[in-house]
């Protein structure tokens, strides 16, 4: 079960220097590290490079996202230059393989953010990654060592540690970059729901996020392989709302471009091997042009705790949420991800924690609904509540399966 959990003062202090707080006290130091300055919607498995190169990183900013992940497609010096070329064009940031060069000869460019390092390692290889962590900030100030880790179904023997929060603590401190990553790929089916193991990574990477102060980004799963499931519109959307609740500041696919391998007979990324658009280009396109609506609030927002309730929750378990009560049928879960504004405002993602069938909660905020405004998944302007459901007593608001609403309040 996903717990809720409240940060601490000085965790929220360091957040919101990152998340658009004043940077007050910040050391010289800490203004050469890397600083995330929009919402990351990106993916694993670059396209191909060289022809046609331009045309695929016209639909890649085409269905809204705004970061690509460099290493498949792009993987030398002169590929990872044109890759950037393309990204500056259609206005992308990226992170881009270090193609063997020495960390004084990476390229640099207004859309590079930082350069990969690793995916996945054991807590062996940590030492060695700092210093590359740390070389890259040396010679190329306000980028970053790119890092992906491991998620918590992982062993004792790849992670190198008896749990998985202290893998991600020892990470956090040891190697010390700029962003947490890990990926995780929830099995949602009647007989295999993985759900609450995916809330539980995000909490962990919540945590040390916010104590780090640094943003976390997370792979989800795009496509069939192995025992995994071709994931429905609406439990992608689940993923991304669920990450967006616990405060992610990046939205990762796997993949984009499907790999080839035994592994992943079946295709059906975002694109074919070959090249041809799936059903998934459409579905990541209109939920990524949500999300990157609602980028400059959501990367403006400091996670204050998480939590998760059904429509018959006593007024107990909404306390430190900027709910009074939330009503519905019992069968019905929500999670709300509380936050506070860098100006000052409380503010809460109420998502639909059904990723099968929609949701027409009952809510009280605790302000007046007249003072409370919704951040427009359209144009991401600050809007009106509107009821859903004025004949029905109390304000109705409607949640798509899977899906979720970003509310500010006073």
């Amino acid at each position: 079960m996903c717990h809720r959990l409240q940060q601490t003062a000085s965790a929220w202090l360091a957040a919101i220097l990152i998340f658009g707080g004043s940077t007050m006290g910040v050391s010289a130091q800490e203004k050469t590290r890397f600083q995330q300055d929009r919402i990351a919607i990106g993916f694993w498995v670059d396209p191909p490079a060289g022809a046609g190169m331009d045309e695929r990183y016209r639909d890649i900013a085409a269905a809204n996202f705004t970061l690509v992940i460099g290493g498949f497609g792009a993987g030398t010096a002169e590929t990872v230059r044109e890759q950037l070329k393309l990204c500056e064009t259609y206005d992308l940031r990226a992170v881009v393989a270090r193609a063997g060069l020495k960390p004084e000869e990476l390229p640099e460019s207004p859309a590079c953010w930082g350069y990969m390092l690793r995916d996945e390692p054991n807590t062996a290889a940590f030492a060695d990654l700092r210093r590359d962590v740390d070389a890259i900030r040396v010679a190329r100030p306000g980028r970053f060592g790119y890092i992906n880790l491991l998620p918590t179904y992982a062993n004792e023997q790849q992670l190198g540690t008896k749990t998985y929060d202290e893998h991600v603590a020892r990470f956090a401190d040891e190697v010390d970059t700029d962003v947490l990553s890990m990926d995780h790929y929830p099995m949602m089916q009647p007989k295999a729901d993985g759900r609450a193991g995916y809330c539980e990574n995000l909490e962990v990477m919540r945590r040390h996020a916010l104590r780090k102060g640094v943003p976390f980004w997370n792979f989800f799963n795009t496509m069939p392989y192995g025992p995994h499931f071709d994931p429905t519109e609406h439990s992608l959307r689940w993923q991304i709302y669920t990450s967006l609740a616990y405060g992610a500041k990046g939205l990762l696919y796997f993949c984009y471009w499907t790999p080839r391998g035994d592994e992943f007979p079946k295709g059906g990324a975002i694109i074919t091997a070959e090249g041809r658009k799936t059903r998934h280009y459409d579905q990541a396109r209109r939920l990524n042009a949500a999300v990157k609506a609602m980028g400059p609030t959501l990367m403006r927002l400091t996670s204050t705790g998480v939590t998760r309730v059904n429509g018959a929750a006593a007024p107990a378990a909404l306390q430190g949420t900027p709910l009074r009560a939330l009503a519905g049928p019992d069968t019905t879960e929500y999670l709300l991800g509380a936050f506070r504004h860098a100006d000052g405002r409380r503010a809460v993602l109420l998502s639909n924690y059904d990723f099968v069938y929609t949701a027409w909660p009952t809510v009280e905020f605790a302000v007046d609904p007249a003072q409370v405004r919704e951040i427009c998944p359209e144009t991401g302007a600050e809007i009106p509540v509107v009821d859903d459901s004025p004949d029905m007593p109390g304000l109705q608001l409607s949640l798509d399966a899977g899906g979720g609403r970003l509310f500010l309040l006073p």
